[in-house]
């Protein structure tokens, strides 16, 4: 099998490719119970390492306007009004009046009901502006609903325009060891991310890290969403505490290395090097903060990932901070490597 033929199974293919037989419950859990325990101590630590890297100033300018490029602007609240989705999409096009060089985000992120808002504010710019529509769905944040309601959930954002769909988990069936049902219903969702010409909304598929209690589940839960065929695995929804951290989102980026690694060179490899995204979402709110997590994205994966299709942020607040330290830097706009320097 070449790369190519690889690379275009589909999900379920592919996942027997790697853990071969069937894809019955007992092999998915064989598989997912069978995968090397997390060192938590090495993870923290390696964690806590990166978080102590400094860069240099020249390094800090282009850092902060690749955070601003890999920022998915949210709002996701009940009482969010078509007017605050239109105001975070002029915020989104325009980040800092005072300084048109400022980067635009990469998507902006709301509720499936408020998507033909947000397409409407992206006016005739459309594809043009590079800002994508993300859309959480099925029954986001908590996940209980039945499948058909999630999957019609999914089918309305991503007939209203949703570029991306952002989807949970059902953590209950996940926690109870019920993997064939997660895999079957991210299998679903995927499906329902189809345009009618035969196009597809990415799907980011949400773990909910601050409720799987363990570094174990975490790694688990990354596989099983990689294996299910999501284009990107999310820590959290933001509405649990903790949400992202960076041991977790480490984690989660050496699940994504080994699965590009498992295909690279390899005819008959599981994915032939296929690159899988990573959002860690709730709670990074500075711009020291989200250079610690670019650091370690370099540190683990390389610079490759560090572009929107392969990286994010998903926050309401961040930007401001971003914003704010970018101002206040004397060099000026720095176009740079496409990679964090680290002293």
């Amino acid at each position: 099998m070449t790369i190519e033929q690889a690379t275009a199974l589909a999900p379920a293919e592919r996942a027997l490719k790697l853990i071969g037989g069937d894809l019955s419950e007992k092999s998915l859990r064989l598989h997912l119970e069978g995968l090397t325990g997390v060192d938590a101590v090495g993870l923290e630590a390696r964690a806590a390492a990166l978080a102590t890297r400094s860069i240099k100033t020249t390094s800090k300018a282009w850092a902060l306007d690749r955070v601003i490029e890999l920022i998915d602007l949210t709002t996701l609240e009940g009482a969010d009004t078509p007017g605050k989705v239109r105001s975070l999409v002029a915020k989104a096009m325009t980040p800092d009046p005072s300084d048109l060089s400022t980067p635009r985000v990469a998507a902006v992120c709301v509720y499936g009901d408020r998507v033909a808002f947000a397409v409407e504010a992206l006016g005739a710019a459309g594809g043009e502006s590079g800002i994508h529509v993300a859309a959480v769905a099925t029954a986001f944040p908590s996940g209980r609903a039945s499948l058909p309601v999630k999957l019609a959930d999914t089918k309305d954002a991503v007939a209203a325009g949703a570029d991306e769909i952002d989807m949970v988990i059902d953590r209950g069936a996940f926690l109870s060891g019920r993997y064939g049902l997660v895999f079957d219903q991210i299998v679903a969702v995927k499906e329902a991310c189809r345009r009618p010409d035969d196009t597809s909304a990415h799907l980011k598929v949400i773990l909910e890290t601050g409720e799987l209690n363990t570094y174990d589940n975490v790694r688990r839960a990354s596989w099983l969403a990689i294996l299910a065929g999501a284009d990107f695995i999310k820590t959290s929804t933001g509405k649990v505490s903790p949400a992202a951290t960076l041991p977790v989102t480490l984690l989660m980026l050496q699940v994504v290395g080994d699965w590009y690694r498992l295909g690279v060179g390899a005819s008959g490899g599981a994915n032939g090097g296929e690159r899988i995204g990573v959002k860690p979402a709730g709670g990074i709110r500075t711009s020291k903060d989200a250079i610690k997590y670019l650091v370690t994205v370099a540190e683990t994966v390389g610079e490759e990932w560090l572009r929107p299709s392969l990286f994010r942020f998903g926050a309401s607040s961040l930007l401001n901070d971003v914003l704010l330290q970018r101002q206040k830097l004397t060099t000026g706009h720095y176009s740079g490597p496409d990679y964090v320097t680290v002293d």
